[in-house]
Formats: C-alpha cells, sequence, structure tokens
C-alpha cells in the first residue's frame, strides 16, 4: 500500500542494532528466498552486507518517520486549518497522495532502466523534501500580515502535490529495494522490528512536536514552521542513510533459465493480468482503499472542528496509539511468520471494520474526551500494526521475485485511484450533509471495510495456515508453551 494510511491520520510508519536472539540472527544468515535453481537471482549479498544493510535501513526509517509526520496527519492539518481551510481542502489534502500513485507505474518502468536502486532513490526523494524550503518563508510572511491565509493553503496543497508526484515515482523501487535485501521467511520479524522502533519514536516525538508547536511563542503557525525546519533537516539525513544500505542492480533482478530466454516487454508489462492470486490481492486492496479512505482524512477533523479538542491533546491521543502499535508490533510479526499474513489480515481487519462505528459514541464530554477517545487510539494502534505489516508482507509474498517493482507500481496505482476515490466521496459527503456528515462517513466506511475482506479469503499465500484450521494452529502453540514453561 501506499505511504498514506489511515494510522498516519490517527496517530501522527539512533541506530539500533539487530539483536542476536536465534530468531533474528537467521536475518545475517539468509540472503534470499529459497529457490528453485531455475529461479535463483543472479546475484549474493554477503552476510555483513546484510547486517549492515538492515541496520541503516532502520535508521533511515526512523528519521524519515518523523519527517513525514511532520509534513502529514494532525499536525499538517492543524496548520491548515488554522490558516482558513476547510474540510473539502483537509479531503483534498488527502487526496492528493493517492491520485498521483497512477505514476508508479511510471516508475517500475523508470527503475528497470537503471542500474542502481540507491540513486535513483535519492534522486526521487531527495528533491521532493527540498520543496518544502519554499514554505518556510510563506509562513513568515503569513505570520506577519504581509499575505493572507488562503494564499499558503494553497501553496501548501501546490507542494505536496508537486513532491508527491515526484516521490510517486519512488515509492514501488524502494519496496523493491526492501524486498530484496529483507528475507522472505523472516520479513514478519525484521519489519515488525523496526516498525515498532518507529513506533516508539512516534510515541515520543510527535507529542512533543504537538506540545511546540500550541506552546510556541508566535503562535500556532509559526511553531509549525519551526517544526518544519527540523523535519526537513531529519528529511535529508535519512537520505544519508541511504548510502550505507547495500546497493543492488535492477538489472540483476532477471533470473536464468527459460524465462531469461524470453523476449522481454520494452513497455509496461501487462503480464499481471494473467495472475490471478494476484489479480484476486488487488481486488481486495482496491476494495479496502476506497473502505479506509472515505473517513481516514476525517478523523482529525471531527476532532479539531466539531469537538473542539487542543491539538496538544490529540498529540496525546495519537501517542497512546503509537505505544499500542509498538507493543503489539512485534507480536504480530513473529504471528505472521507463523501462521502467515492472510489470517491476520482476516481476523484483525474485522477490528479495523468496526472500529469507525465505535466513534458513533465520542461526543463533547468528559467521558468522550478522558476514556472514550484514548481506548479508540489504543485499539486503531493495535489494529493498523498487524495491517500495515501484513498487507506489505502479503504484496511481497504474492508479487514474484523478478518483477517485484512492476507488481508494486500496479498495486500501488490501485491502492492511490480506489484511495482517491474514497476520499473525493467522504468529502462530497461532508460537505454537502454538515450535519451528521462525519458520523455518517464513519458508518459507511465500516461497512465497505467489512465487505472488502471476502475477496482476500481466496488470496492465494505460501506458508499461509488455511483458516479452517487456524484456531487449531494457535492453540497448538498455546499448549506448547505453556508445556514449555512448567517444564523449567
Amino acid at each position: 500500500m501506499s505511504g498514506q494510511q489511515e494510522e498516519n491520520f490517527l496517530m501522527e510508519s539512533s541506530p539500533i542494532p539487530i539483536q542476536e536472539i536465534p530468531e533474528d540472527r537467521a536475518i545475517t544468515e539468509t540472503v534470499l528466498p529459497v529457490l528453485p535453481l531455475t529461479l535463483r537471482p543472479l546475484f549474493k549479498i554477503s552476510k555483513p552486507e546484510i547486517r549492515k544493510s538492515l541496520k541503516a535501513l532502520t535508521l533511515e526509517s526512523v528519521f524519515a518517520t518523523i519527517f513525514y509526520s511532520i509534513i502529514s496527519g494532525a499536525l499538517l492539518s492543524n496548520f491548515l486549518l488554522k490558516l482558513g481551510a476547510g474540510a473539502v481542502k483537509i479531503g483534498l489534502l488527502a487526496s492528493i497522495p493517492q491520485v498521483v500513485n497512477l505514476l508508479q507505474p511510471l516508475g517500475a518502468y523508470l527503475i528497470d532502466r537503471t542500474t542502481s536502486f540507491r540513486w535513483y532513490a535519492i534522486c526521487v526523494f531527495t528533491p521532493s523534501r527540498l520543496l518544502w524550503v519554499i514554505l518556510l518563508p510563506a509562513i513568515w510572511l503569513v505570520t506577519s500580515s504581509r499575505i493572507a491565509g488562503h494564499q499558503v493553503v494553497y501553496l501548501t496543497l501546490a507542494i505536496i502535490a508537486v513532491a508527491n508526484i515526484i516521490e510517486s515515482l519512488g515509492r514501488a523501487p524502494w519496496l523493491g529495494w526492501t524486498a530484496v535485501l529483507v528475507p522472505q521467511r523472516l520479513r514478519g520479524r525484521y519489519f515488525g522490528f523496526r516498525n515498532s522502533i518507529l513506533s516508539l519514536i512516534n510515541l515520543i516525538g510527535v507529542p512533543l512536536l504537538g506540545f511546540t508547536v500550541s506552546a510556541w511563542p508566535g503562535g500556532t503557525v509559526q511553531g509549525y514552521g519551526a517544526v518544519l525546519a527540523l523535519g526537513i533537516v531529519l528529511g535529508l539525513i535519512s537520505q544519508v542513510c541511504q548510502l550505507f544500505i547495500t546497493d543492488v542492480n535492477p538489472q540483476l533482478l532477471k533470473v536464468t533459465g527459460s524465462e531469461t530466454s524470453q523476449v522481454q516487454p520494452k513497455g509496461i508489462d501487462f503480464g499481471f493480468l494473467k495472475d490471478a492470486n494476484f489479480l484476486k490481492f488487488l481486488f481486495y486492496l482496491a476494495i479496502w482503499c476506497f473502505a479506509v479512505n472515505v473517513s481516514a482524512p476525517f478523523f482529525n477533523l471531527y476532532m479539531l472542528d466539531n469537538l473542539h479538542i487542543d491539538i496538544s491533546a490529540i498529540t496525546i491521543y495519537h501517542g497512546l496509539g503509537t505505544g499500542a502499535n509498538m507493543l503489539m508490533l512485534l507480536l504480530w510479526g513473529k504471528l505472521a511468520d507463523r501462521i502467515g499474513n492472510r489470517p491476520i489480515l482476516i481476523l484483525v481487519g474485522f477490528l479495523v471494520g468496526i472500529t469507525p462505528l465505535l466513534w458513533l459514541g465520542v461526543r463533547a464530554n468528559e467521558i468522550s474526551l478522558w476514556i472514550w477517545l484514548p481506548l479508540l487510539h489504543v485499539l486503531a494502534g493495535a489494529t493498523w500494526a498487524a495491517i500495515d505489516l501484513c498487507t506489505n508482507n502479503l504484496m511481497m509474498g504474492v508479487a514474484p521475485l523478478a518483477s517485484q517493482s512492476k507488481y508494486f507500481a500496479i498495486a500501488g496505482a490501485i491502492a492511490g485511484v480506489t484511495g482517491a476515490m474514497g476520499i473525493t466521496t467522504g468529502s462530497l459527503i461532508a460537505t454537502r450533509w454538515s450535519v451528521g456528515g462525519l458520523l455518517l462517513l464513519f458508518v459507511l466506511s465500516g461497512i465497505l471495510r467489512l465487505f472488502a475482506l471476502f475477496p482476500l479469503v481466496f488470496v492465494q499465500e505460501q506458508r499461509s495456515v488455511p483458516l479452517a484450521q487456524l484456531w487449531r494452529v494457535l492453540f497448538s502453540s498455546l499448549q506448547q508453551k505453556v508445556l514449555i514453561q512448567s517444564q523449567d
């Protein structure tokens, strides 16, 4: 899935080495998934390079996470609201990153004609992050009353549009690069470990950023400018970290055997249309992204505009959700390696489906402020930890090694189109039914999320436990743990 998931709206995804425990040690001993001789890749990454790359990848993600938490989510929504933006512009803010995902296949086309994942990523992501420098003088001008607030709103939307157009060309290649570096059978553990670190960073960093914006002497708009400057610096530091990740030549992601003797298409390859399993996954992804994005951009808007909750309180809620996310990621990662990603997506997807319906009980009172909203964010953090982790891992699993960037690009484009359609639909409903419009969105989103789980039942995943045997496997594992503990 693309980089704008629901938790980016709800939770606002230092080098810490891979721990040397038996489960994680295999990360440095495995190069790539075990493949038949005719399907082995034409390159090999050494053990030290794997170890160094995973550490650098974790560090890169830490700095990038802080940067993206500043230019998206509650902090950016609050900034635009202070400048006079309404529901339509907030919806547009969320829809732009979705729409530009249509360009992801172009990124897959370009990476297939380059010789370096690393330099391609640097050339794509560095300019997109430097664009945010343009907003800094505009913030100074609006706080000194030299320009109007709506002009800065339009400038911000323009920067978001251009930056996301550029980044859309790098999302599929970036995911393809990481898929090569992380062994398939341990993706759950590694990404669970890494994402838990990122959740810890969000747990500490985002509330601090929110308090900084609220308490800034010059006002919240000027405060956002200060944290944006910090975010740009950290975003560029994350680019430097990519220099320490082992580079891979995309041209070497070709396999030996009969496939190399076939003529490679010069344009965009539509061979995925013959992959029935991948098409089932795309069908699920399309409905799911539409369902999620119908309501995703409007949870923060509901708290800020309808309930009139201060941004500092919202960042505390997000911190609670991030803490739950951090605690559950390691569990979801290990469980995914044991039973597969598809069963987790189905079971946890049901909880994510009913979550918007629980927002119907939120009101502007003390019970909602101190009990209901914290619980909702904890639930969202715990469940979206599984959804984000397992969706990406499942996508890596259903995509063939030699065409991963192309498959990731197609999936990203489908997710972007349907996500933008969902946001547009949500914006129209919120605008037309001003009284109760957001609550209607939450109901619609919940129903559609539950419906989206049906196509997922038919997706095939290697090493995935059948749903009929899932409870027996989980119960058997639990019995073994209890037996071992009793023997100790």
